[in-house]
């Protein structure tokens, strides 16, 4: 297994930012949707954030259309949904594809070294989250339907 800190990714507003930045965290990244069942999952992701940041610990969330047509919005819209509507403080990213041949590296990495149930690669739906160790190496994948507080354990451990 290797780390993710080669990899970049666009941020909201548009900067290039390299992985590499968020070297020595534990990572929780989670692919995010601003019209799903699931999006009020901003809160307790927020929560977490708040909790631990200060310890070594960061959120990226990375804005998906793919499920559902659920992230329509540009950068823009985005970034005023999360500010507005949900509080969100940790790191957001520009829209990805976490699927198919357009999918960002940095999910094929997260795909192939955390697979899902059963070995499966393709994530399911929205708030597939990720966590990584402060190694950069992915260790676990969560199903949408885990609650971000139900990680508290996890996430304690690795820090």
């Amino acid at each position: 297994m290797s780390d993710i800190y080669g990899h970049r990714a666009q941020s909201l507003d548009g900067r290039d930012v390299s992985l590499e930045a968020y070297r020595g965290q534990v990572l929780l990244i989670v692919n995010t949707a601003s019209k799903c069942g699931f999006t009020p999952q901003y809160t307790s992701l927020q929560a977490l954030y708040d909790r631990f940041h200060d310890r070594g610990f960061s959120i990226l969330g990375f804005p998906c259309n793919q499920f559902g047509k659920q992230e329509p919005g540009n950068a823009e819209e985005i970034a005023n949904f999360c500010s507005l509507t949900y509080p969100v403080s940790f790191p957001m990213f520009a829209k990805v594809e976490v699927n198919g041949d357009n999918a960002h590296p940095l999910y094929e990495q997260l795909k192939t070294e955390a697979p899902g149930l059963l070995g499966s690669r393709a994530i399911k739906w929205n708030f597939t989250k990720f966590l990584v160790n402060r190694a950069g190496v992915p260790v676990e994948r969560f199903a949408p339907t885990v609650k971000p507080e139900d990680l508290t354990a996890k996430i304690m451990k690795l820090l």
